[in-house]
């Protein structure tokens, strides 16, 4: 019990650390919101319309088969980092951003594994943390969670419930969102908001100490997202 108590203690003061760090000066434009420049990904999905990045699917000329992104070129080995930026998706559509990500199959195919900071249509995940290639779901909306060395997701702390979360979430609409990755200490927030904690604690051959950004379009029903105003700081 002692540990256990030592441990949030010394959570608590990271997730303070970071935000705090985060709200610093030294945030870098990534995005110059007229054209790809500076991104990959698949020509018939991403386009730049009013100055945000629009991903798109359909169930025809852009129909996918298995998920697919828009990555980073210019520095594919971003370890600690804060990101912000605003994003907007349809109803029904699912995306979010992988960081400290791989290519699966190469980037010329663009499909990627990572930690991700979700979004949805429906505000059903966005906040979490999820693991693409990397343990699924890590930390629910609320939560403060982490995984131990034998790769056990535990549940340590709730801040919230997940409908105080989703009421913070503009369906359809602009949302700001940011991420902290220090260490392995990641933050995610909505809207000024934080939404999940996680701590990385397994082994060194599973979590990820640095890799790719890029955007996420999921496989599923047809979907519209946006991000724009994208703006990094290396920590």
């Amino acid at each position: 019990m002692k540990r256990f108590w030592i441990f949030c203690a010394s959570l608590v003061f990271c997730v303070v650390a970071t935000t705090v760090s985060a709200q610093d000066d030294g945030f870098v434009s990534i995005f110059n919101g007229k054209d790809l420049t500076g991104w990959s990904g698949d020509p018939r999905l991403w386009s730049v319309e009013d100055g945000a990045i629009v991903g798109t699917t359909n169930d025809s000329d852009k129909k996918i088969t298995q998920n697919t992104s828009l990555f980073y070129t210019e520095d594919q080995n971003i370890g600690d980092f804060a990101i912000k930026f605003d994003y907007k998706i349809a109803k029904g559509g699912n995306s979010g951003l992988y960081y400290r990500g791989w290519f699966l199959d190469g980037p010329e195919n663009w499909r990627m594994g990572g930690y991700q900071g979700d979004f949805d249509g429906n505000a059903t995940y966005a906040g979490i943390m999820y693991g693409e290639m990397l343990r699924g779901i890590l930390a629910n909306l609320g939560t403060v969670s982490k995984v131990n060395k034998d790769g056990k997701i535990q549940e340590v702390a709730r801040f919230a419930t997940p409908e105080e979360i989703r009421a913070n979430v503009k369906l359809e609409d602009w949302n700001s969102y940011e991420i902290i990755a220090q260490g392995y200490v990641f933050v995610h927030k909505i809207n000024g908001k934080v939404t999940s904690v996680f701590v990385d604690e397994d082994s060194d051959k599973v979590r990820r100490p640095s890799g790719v950004l890029g955007w996420q379009l999921h496989v599923g029903p047809a979907m519209r997202v946006e991000v724009k105003n994208i703006y990094l700081k290396k920590l």
